[in-house]
């Protein structure tokens, strides 16, 4: 990893040491773990759409998968809910794999139709299989235990999660800085001249969106546990759209841009909720300046005009 990279992983980890002895109450306690779980899940999917430049507007169904595996296997199968969110991930990695080839030979506007159908039939397979998913009204989620401890309040949560993001940045960065993020960045810049120099295009893309998968997938299986419950509103289209949009406005092709992202736009409803009434008209605005003044994400533009001192 380059200089900054270190310094940026060491900032996020003091800032998530810090955090839990200066947050005033159990609400923002509890908004500081739901931006972590996003965060991770925003990484993934940058590593897909920013990195490798393949869109998704369907992720939310593979964090539906995770979710639901988490609460159908130990609910009717008596599964240990850590072999049951390994079993979630692998079933999303199976899943990703089998359509990602067929799905990859398709560009533009057909590739996100695609995706976008992708996480609509998960929707609509978890909303009409009742009789396991407790359909639209979903169903309870047993309790998470590691290493024999009931994780019940929400600092063992925090600590959870907080964990969990600073090992994904520090994977994401190696990654990229590994001869697979070279591939992937070439891959984005040019298929074609990537093919020349002897890139495997479709084993990376197919790869690259399984890694992003599981990474939801993962996700949804946490957040089922630490909820106690799930809908499949877990895999809605417009969940998918929310995370698409917290990689854009944080910046495409930047880790820590994720990190920002998730962060804002999870408080970012929270903070207009006093504009009642108005909440997505001004979530809306918020989020067209940011397009027009910020069309490369918040961290890409500001370390930018920085790097040049500007």
């Amino acid at each position: 990893m380059h200089k900054n990279a270190y310094l940026g992983l060491g900032l996020v980890t003091a800032v998530f040491l810090v955090l839990p002895f200066v947050l005033p109450n159990s609400y923002y306690m509890d908004l500081a773990i739901r931006m972590a779980i996003n965060a991770i899940i925003v990484i993934g999917l940058n590593l897909l759409i920013g990195f490798a430049g393949q869109i998704s507007l369907g992720h939310a169904g593979f964090l539906g998968i995770g979710a639901y595996a988490s609460a159908v296997l130990p609910t009717h199968f008596g599964f240990h809910p850590l072999l049951a969110m390994a079993a979630g991930a692998a079933a999303t990695a199976v899943i990703a794999g089998v359509v990602a080839k067929p799905i990859f030979k398709l560009k533009g506007n057909y590739l996100a139709m695609a995706t976008l159908g992708l996480g609509i039939i998960i929707n609509i397979a978890l909303r009409n299989e009742a009789q396991w998913t407790g359909g639209p009204d979903g169903m309870a989620v047993p309790a998470f235990a590691l290493f024999g401890i009931e994780l019940s309040s929400d600092k063992q949560w925090y600590w959870v999660v907080a964990a969990l993001l600073v090992i994904s940045v520090w994977a994401s960065l190696n990654l990229i800085d590994s001869p697979f993020g070279r591939a992937l960045r070439a891959l984005h810049g040019s298929e074609v001249a990537s093919q020349v120099v002897g890139v495997n295009i479709v084993r990376y893309k197919v790869s690259i969106f399984i890694l992003s998968a599981v990474f939801a997938s993962l996700m949804g299986s946490i957040t089922a546990h630490y909820i106690g419950f799930v809908t499949p509103n877990f895999a809605d289209f417009f969940h998918s759209i929310e995370l698409v949009t917290m990689v854009v406005v944080g910046g495409m092709a930047s880790v820590f841009g994720s990190i920002v992202g998730a962060v804002l736009l999870t408080a970012l409803p929270q903070a207009l909720a006093t504009f009642e009434g108005w909440e997505t008209v001004m979530f809306g605005t918020v989020l067209m300046l940011c397009m027009i003044f910020l069309p490369k994400g918040l961290v890409p533009t500001l370390a930018a005009k920085f790097g040049k001192g500007d």
